[in-house]
């Protein structure tokens, strides 16, 4: 027995269908051949929640067989990009940035390697620049050392190798203020 939708179909293309309802079709025709060549000729159209399964399939063989490979194309990238976005940095500087931006083999920076808050890390940042350029309070400085001991010491060690580098700089004034500035903000950023 023959499909009636197609009966109906062809019914209208032989005896009723004029000129700009022909190009119509004829588009629909050709789109619909299209298809069926990209999914394998399926009358079927793909199924959205198989494919992407296959695809995250794909996806976790692809990272768990190269996770190394994975961080040293993430690690490329992000040099491309911090090279591109602060061109003032050193090739240390950067290489020290990338190193606490993306974990590798090598054992993490300052005590635990723990990621800071951004906000923590620009206070003991500030609170280490004036104490060493000698602007702190004194009763800062005692208030600090009552809370923590010899807190300029714990800072040090605290901070990422890319702060520490960059703090060095600033206090033997091999970059000005707004340099500092500049690169302390990209490094938190980070």
């Amino acid at each position: 027995m023959a499909n009636p939708e197609l009966i109906q179909v062809l019914d209208y293309i032989l005896n009723r269908c004029d000129e700009s309802s022909i190009e119509v079709l004829a588009a629909a025709v050709v789109r619909r051949r299209r298809d069926l060549a990209l999914f394998g000729g399926s009358l079927k159209m793909p199924d959205p929640q198989r494919m992407a399964k296959e695809i995250s399939n794909q996806i976790n063989g692809s990272i768990s067989s190269g996770v190394k490979g994975l961080k040293a194309s993430i690690r490329d990238m992000a040099i491309r990009i911090v090279r591109q976005e602060a061109p003032e940095l050193s090739d240390e500087q950067i290489a020290e940035l990338t190193r606490s931006w993306i974990p590798g083999d090598e054992t993490p920076d300052g005590d635990g390697g723990a990621k800071m808050p951004r906000d923590l890390l620009a206070s003991m940042i500030d609170q280490f620049v004036s104490f060493s350029r000698g602007t702190m309070s004194e009763a800062d400085d005692k208030q600090l050392r009552s809370e923590m001991g010899a807190w300029p010491e714990r800072y040090w060690k605290a901070f990422p190798a890319v702060v520490r580098s960059i703090v060095t700089d600033y206090l033997k004034d091999r970059i000005s203020e707004r340099d500092f500035s500049s690169k302390i903000n990209i490094a938190l950023e980070m």
